[in-house]
Protein backbone atom coordinates (compact mmCIF):
# COMPACT_ATOMS: atom_id res chain seq x y z
CA UNK A 1 0.00 0.00 0.00
CA UNK A 2 1.25 3.47 -0.81
CA UNK A 3 0.44 5.02 2.57
CA UNK A 4 2.88 2.79 4.45
CA UNK A 5 5.79 3.33 2.04
CA UNK A 6 5.84 7.10 1.99
CA UNK A 7 8.13 9.06 4.28
CA UNK A 8 6.86 11.29 7.02
CA UNK A 9 6.45 14.92 6.04
CA UNK A 10 7.20 16.13 9.55
CA UNK A 11 10.67 17.42 10.36
CA UNK A 12 12.74 15.30 12.73
CA UNK A 13 12.39 17.77 15.61
CA UNK A 14 8.57 17.51 15.46
CA UNK A 15 8.59 13.84 16.38
CA UNK A 16 7.93 12.44 19.83
CA UNK A 17 11.39 11.36 20.98
CA UNK A 18 13.32 14.64 20.51
CA UNK A 19 10.48 16.70 21.97
CA UNK A 20 10.13 14.43 25.02
CA UNK A 21 13.89 14.67 25.58
CA UNK A 22 13.77 18.47 25.33
CA UNK A 23 10.83 18.66 27.74
CA UNK A 24 12.67 16.41 30.20
CA UNK A 25 15.71 18.69 30.07
CA UNK A 26 13.50 21.74 30.72
CA UNK A 27 11.93 20.00 33.72
CA UNK A 28 15.40 19.12 35.03
CA UNK A 29 16.53 22.74 34.67
CA UNK A 30 13.42 23.84 36.56
CA UNK A 31 14.14 21.42 39.41
CA UNK A 32 17.74 22.67 39.55
CA UNK A 33 16.43 26.24 39.70
CA UNK A 34 14.11 25.24 42.54
CA UNK A 35 16.87 23.67 44.64
CA UNK A 36 19.68 26.20 44.21
CA UNK A 37 20.33 28.41 47.27
CA UNK A 38 21.90 31.44 45.57
CA UNK A 39 19.34 33.64 43.83
CA UNK A 40 15.73 34.18 44.85
CA UNK A 41 14.83 35.36 41.34
CA UNK A 42 15.87 32.02 39.84
CA UNK A 43 13.80 30.28 42.51
CA UNK A 44 10.76 32.39 41.61
CA UNK A 45 10.96 31.38 37.94
CA UNK A 46 11.48 27.69 38.69
CA UNK A 47 7.78 26.83 38.98
CA UNK A 48 7.02 28.32 35.56
CA UNK A 49 9.94 26.48 33.99
CA UNK A 50 8.80 23.17 35.49
CA UNK A 51 5.24 23.89 34.34
CA UNK A 52 6.40 24.69 30.81
CA UNK A 53 8.42 21.48 30.68
CA UNK A 54 5.48 19.44 31.94
CA UNK A 55 3.11 20.95 29.40
CA UNK A 56 5.70 20.38 26.69
CA UNK A 57 5.97 16.74 27.70
CA UNK A 58 2.18 16.32 27.55
CA UNK A 59 2.07 17.86 24.07
CA UNK A 60 5.06 15.80 22.92
CA UNK A 61 3.42 12.59 24.06
CA UNK A 62 0.71 13.17 21.45
CA UNK A 63 3.16 13.55 18.55
CA UNK A 64 3.85 10.59 16.26
CA UNK A 65 6.94 8.46 16.76
CA UNK A 66 9.69 8.37 14.15
CA UNK A 67 9.61 6.11 11.10
CA UNK A 68 12.37 3.87 12.46
CA UNK A 69 10.17 2.79 15.40
CA UNK A 70 7.41 1.29 13.27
Amino acid sequence: MKGTDRKSRRPRWLRRDPMENLASVVIGIGVFMLMQPYAIEIYRWSFLVILAGTLGFVVASHLPRGEEDR
